[in-house]
C-alpha cells in the first residue's frame, strides 16, 4: 500500500566548501545542508550535495540525504537520493527530485521506498511530499 506524507522543512545550515573544479562558466562545489522536517514527518537530516552553479544562476545538483525521525508515527532513518535542476536559474523550471535509496530504511522505517519531490515556494519556504510504501 503507497501512503502520502508532506510537510515543510528549515534549511539550519548551507556549509559551500569553495568551488573544486570549474569549465566554461560552470563551477562545481561541496555543500553540505542540515534540516529540520515538519509535517507528517518530524526529524532532522545531514545531506552531502554537489552543486553546478553558471552564469544564469543554481543550475542543478545531486547529493544524498540521511534522514532520522518519525514518519506518520514509525521512527526510524532512511537515505535520500536527490535530483535538482533548473533550465534557465529561475524557479519557474526548476525541478527538485527525491528517491528513497531501496534498503537504506532503519527502525521502523525498515523497507520503506518511495520518491518525492520538494518546492520551494515564492516566500522562499520549502514544502515537500513523498510517496512511499513499506515492505
Amino acid at each position: 500500500m503507497t501512503s502520502h506524507a508532506s510537510g515543510t522543512f528549515d534549511i539550519d545550515a548551507w556549509e559551500a566548501a569553495e568551488p573544486y573544479a570549474e569549465h566554461d562558466g560552470a563551477a562545481l562545489t561541496r555543500v553540505r545542508v542540515r534540516k529540520t522536517f515538519h509535517g507528517d514527518l518530524v526529524g532532522t537530516s545531514t545531506a552531502e550535495l554537489i552543486t553546478v552553479e553558471t552564469a544564469a544562476g543554481p543550475a542543478a545538483y545531486v547529493g544524498i540525504e540521511t534522514v532520522a525521525g518519525i514518519l506518520h508515527g514509525r521512527e526510524g532513518a532512511f537515505v535520500l537520493q536527490h535530483s535538482a535542476g533548473s533550465e534557465d536559474g529561475t524557479p519557474a523550471t526548476q525541478w527538485l527530485r527525491w528517491l528513497i535509496v531501496p534498503t537504506s530504511g532503519t527502525g521502523e522505517l525498515a523497507g520503506i521506498r518511495g520518491r518525492g519531490q520538494i518546492t520551494v515556494e515564492a516566500d522562499g519556504g520549502h514544502r515537500w511530499s513523498l510517496e512511499y510504501s513499506l515492505d
